[in-house]
């Protein structure tokens, strides 16, 4: 793969994950301008991460149709519109609505540039390309994060929708000299795909993994800003905050890349979900800026090193059927974040936040657990297996 279409997965990866956390350090800002509880705007939040989640499979059909170029250009085109009303909106269900078609849409950047890579890099060094591709994503996440909340306190929370839809505009443009990957599945049918999937355990525990990635990573990064505000400082200071997770991705995304070759099976994702854990367990305590900030780097390692490791194992666990498990592997995400938004908005409405943060907490040590045991254990299964076919 050249670099110029890694530099362009790359800012597929930012402009749609800069769009998807630039609302949470609005939040209270969209709900006091169109005074409603902050609840409604929570949910308005779910319904995008849900719409995120399942048209994952959808777009991975279309893409096998049409071709994943195509369906990244036409899908971003759809979703500047999208945003673009999302600035207009005079209400929360007006909101929900713009929120989720964006939402749909921008599903499409990330699963299509995984598939894209799985099927143009050696799987020697498809971590590194993946944790690289993925780069793109923790700058859109500290971008957004920090961006929208100053924009919100200094000016309005409508210009940042405005920004990200003109900024898709240009990715689609650029989009078209993104070279073909050179493989068709026109001829695969998206039923036998499923069938192989619904055979394969080792698929429904990536899946199943990746859906307590959602609701423990995501969702703790959806109210996270909204915490902090809690405490009494402005949106610009927590969105600040919840860009500090987008540094630490990024940080600890190029660590990932070196130290993947040099560690054992586990040690990376155990290592990620101990780092998530304690920050759940510190803001659990306390929501002050300080330890938020604590918090986010914490996650951040969390996402780098076991969230990309899932990725990874997504592209590699059953080849035969790689779009529609990486589909589904985004589509479980988002559906897990999405749960947990709206089971978080009632607490988060009536400030308690140490419970909801605790909650993640507890729910991260048999997911950290089960990402390590199991990775493991199906890396060794596949080599015994690679050496088998070599002898």
């Amino acid at each position: 793969m050249s670099r110029r279409a890694g530099r362009l997965l790359q800012g597929t990866a930012l402009v749609s994950t800069l769009d998807r956390f630039a609302m949470p350090p609005m939040l209270v800002a969209i709900a006091r301008d169109l005074d409603v509880p902050l609840t409604q705007v929570v949910q308005a939040a779910s319904v995008y991460f849900l719409a995120y989640g399942l048209m994952q499979p959808v777009w991975g059909v279309v893409s096998d149709r049409v071709g994943l170029i195509r369906t990244m250009r036409a899908a971003l085109l759809v979703a500047s519109v999208a945003t673009g009303a999302s600035a207009l909106v005079g209400g929360p269900v007006a909101l929900a609505a713009a929120r989720g078609l964006a939402g749909a849409c921008f599903s499409a950047a990330i699963p299509a540039g995984l598939v894209y890579l799985g099927d143009t890099v050696p799987t020697a060094d498809r971590q590194r390309e993946i944790t690289n591709f993925m780069s793109g994503s923790a700058v859109g996440t500290a971008l957004g994060a920090a961006f929208a909340g100053v924009v919100a306190q200094a000016v309005s929370w409508r210009v940042t929708f405005v920004v990200t839809g003109l900024l898709a505009v240009v990715l689609v443009a650029a989009l078209r000299h993104l070279p073909p990957p050179g493989v068709s599945r026109r001829s695969q049918r998206f039923r036998t795909a499923v069938r192989d999937v619904g055979r394969s355990r080792a698929t429904w525990l990536v899946l199943l993994l990746a859906f307590g990635d959602g609701v423990v990573l995501l969702g703790v990064l959806t109210l996270l800003p909204a915490a902090v505000e809690a405490t009494g400082v402005g949106a610009g200071v927590a969105g600040a905050v919840t860009g500090v997770y987008g540094v630490a991705v990024l940080v600890f995304a190029r660590l990932a890349g070196v130290l993947s070759g040099r560690t054992g099976r586990w040690q990376l994702p155990a290592a990620g979900a101990a780092g998530a854990l304690a920050g759940c367990v510190l803001i659990a305590v306390t929501q002050v800026p300080a330890v938020a900030v604590v918090t986010a780097f914490l996650l951040g390692m969390g996402w780098a090193w076991l969230h990309s490791t899932m990725q990874t194992w997504a592209t590699e666990v059953l080849p035969s059927a790689r779009a529609t498990v990486v589909s589904l592997f985004a589509a479980a995400l988002f559906l897990g974040s999405a749960i947990a938004a709206a089971l978080a908005a009632g607490p988060a409405e009536d400030g308690r936040f140490g419970a909801v943060f605790a909650v993640a907490a507890v729910l991260t040590v048999p997911l950290g657990v089960a990402a390590a045991v199991g990775r493991a254990r199906w890396r060794a299964e596949a080599d015994d297996d690679r050496e088998g076919a070599a002898a």
